[in-house]
């Protein structure tokens, strides 16, 4: 399957854009991408997103990105375009520091984000069964914003690389809130995820009992990056997260 340096975009006219993904051997895939914009808070203003609305989706799935990165980073658009390839769509989006390159915004002004962003996805492509999530911050903030009170629609919850702790510094807190979310969560997580360590992450899913996944990623790290020579599956991480995803999602009741 292609990696993100596989891929090149093409801009046209309307605002749309085609990220071709070449595979050696086969036929070039290519995925239309919507770009938009939706206001994320009053405060703050508008914010960019991107719907990658594959032919007969099964699923849209929300997705924000980490607490460094943007909507455009190369591991969200490998998570968006192997998504696409099993049938899911996705809705990606920036948070107003990123998208306005300021300071980290307040825990209230993400979560108000992400219950915008997740109100414009529906927007964008009704119709879909709603799912709602992110990798690392992203996803953390949409748990948060779940914990509080549902989101409109959303009928689960997909975490790529869920930060349960700062690096080196192991503990719990960060998953004080997710007894509070009342839906399904899948946690995809790598078992070299320095912000994730497995010993407290497993007892917390249980914990959670009947909705809480957790898929673990032999060798990944918080990145997704994996070793090779000591990987026991040959199926690229990417692959295999959004297989697992369209699996666990299809089984959602």
């Amino acid at each position: 399957m292609p990696s993100p340096s596989d891929c090149r975009s093409e801009t046209v006219r309307s605002g749309r854009s085609t990220m071709r993904c070449a595979v050696k051997g086969t036929l070039e895939m290519a995925h239309d991408i919507t770009e938009m914009k939706f206001m994320a808070t009053p405060e703050k203003g508008a914010v960019s997103a991107l719907l990658l609305r594959p032919d007969g989706a099964s699923h849209l799935l929300v997705v924000g990105h980490g607490a460094s990165t943007n909507m455009r980073h190369a591991t969200l658009q490998a998570i968006a375009e192997r998504l696409a390839d099993v049938g899911i769509a996705t809705f990606r989006y920036n948070f107003p520091y990123m998208e306005h390159g300021k300071g980290r915004d307040s825990q209230a002004v993400c979560t108000a984000t992400v219950r915008s962003a997740v109100a414009a996805a529906q927007q964008a492509a009704p119709g879909l069964p709603l799912l709602a999530g992110g990798h690392s911050f992203g996803g953390r903030m949409t748990t948060t914003a779940a914990s509080e009170s549902p989101l409109d629609g959303v009928r689960a919850l997909v975490l790529f690389a869920f930060p349960l702790h700062q690096p080196g510094k192991p503990d719990t807190k960060r998953a004080a809130h997710l007894s509070a979310v009342g839906v399904p969560m899948l946690f995809l997580s790598g078992t070299r995820d320095a912000l994730a360590d497995l010993d407290l992450f497993r007892p917390v899913c249980e914990t959670l009992g009947h909705r809480a996944t957790l898929h673990t990623l032999d060798t990944a790290d918080h990145g997704f990056h994996t070793l090779k020579r000591t990987r026991k599956s040959e199926e690229d991480v990417f692959v295999e997260m959004a297989r697992v995803v369209r699996e666990w999602a299809c089984r959602l009741q």
